[in-house]
């Protein structure tokens, strides 16, 4: 029996997404994962890593679905785990990764601050630091879904995913590359207030934004990883930029459609199949991954939506 802390996610064609597109669209579905996103994949390999290694304490730095991931490794692997959080992260939030029996530390505004104070602590423990996305492992954890998703339905025309610090996407063009899958193209989906990646691949150098602004926090990142920049001017890597509000109507259609709540970090990929968006025109058979994440609720996605057409 495999030891993996992941689950092998479905694969769900979208009968209603594909013919209202004359397409075949497949919803890879992470959101299932035992912590609710595909983050366990990447971080659960680098967690057992390290307990094979002799790691006798983890230290993460995420306010979202990385450090609930890291916790429950934690707990499934039997050591101690501290999970440092920005100040935005909410009541609720804290009190899941608690229950998973890690330590939480509220340090900072946003992440990049979070990151720097886990990362002098953990060195101060001489713990194994988890990053939510920013470690070799985290990737070839990732690369897993692309397996999957070749071994069933082979190879697609094109992979939509979200674009945070970087880790999933690393991870799929890190599977794409094993398959030798380089016409396969990857539409890297990020939202107005967290799009680091777009703005380093418009500079041609990487990018730190000023600020994170807008409701997908878990993609809040200033600065996307180094690997997911390099690699994204190697392979067919599309950029896409969406507003809040197309992100959060699509969670509401996804919702409707499949009895699932996700993020709006999520929504942001989701909205691409939703509003027939031109950059996969050309693509056939397309893939959405469904990262998931818990921080959301009925009420979140309702209150959010409100507050964007009163603004309008």
């Amino acid at each position: 029996m495999s030891n993996e802390l992941h689950i092998r996610t479905p694969l769900i064609e979208s009968l209603s997404l594909g013919q209202s597109w004359g397409k075949r669209v497949f919803l890879k579905m992470e959101n299932m994962q035992p912590t609710g996103s595909f983050k366990i994949r990447g971080i659960g390999l680098l967690c057992q890593t390290g307990k094979a290694q002799g790691v006798r304490r983890l230290v993460s730095s995420s306010g979202g679905n990385a450090g609930y991931a890291a916790a429950y490794a934690g707990r499934k692997l039997n050591i101690p785990t501290t999970v440092f959080v920005p100040s935005t992260t909410s009541v609720e939030l804290v009190r899941q990764i608690e229950a998973q029996g890690s330590e939480v530390r509220i340090v900072g505004d946003v992440w990049d601050e979070t990151h720097e104070a886990a990362l002098r602590f953990s060195q101060e423990m001489e713990a194994l630091y988890v990053s939510p996305f920013d470690h070799p492992l985290i990737w070839q954890g990732h690369s897993t879904i692309v397996d999957e998703i070749i071994q069933e339905i082979g190879q697609p025309d094109a992979i939509v995913l979200s674009v945070g610090g970087g880790g999933l996407l690393c991870g799929v063009l890190q599977g794409l590359q094993r398959h030798n899958l380089s016409t396969t193209s990857v539409i890297a989906v990020e939202t107005e207030g967290t799009a680091s990646l777009a703005a380093s691949l418009k500079a041609g150098e990487l990018v730190t934004l000023d600020k994170i602004t807008g409701v997908a926090k878990t993609l809040g990142a200033k600065t996307v990883a180094r690997q997911a920049f390099e690699w994204s001017r190697q392979h067919p890597v599309q950029s896409v930029v969406v507003s809040d509000a197309e992100a959060i109507s699509a969670c509401l259609k996804f919702a409707d459609d499949l009895k699932c709540l996700v993020e709006p970090a999520c929504g942001a990929s989701l909205s691409i199949a939703y509003q027939h968006h031109e950059v996969l025109e050309s693509a056939r058979r397309i893939v959405i991954i469904v990262c998931g994440g818990i921080g959301t609720s009925l009420e979140m996605l309702q209150t959010w939506r409100n507050s964007l057409e009163a603004a309008a």
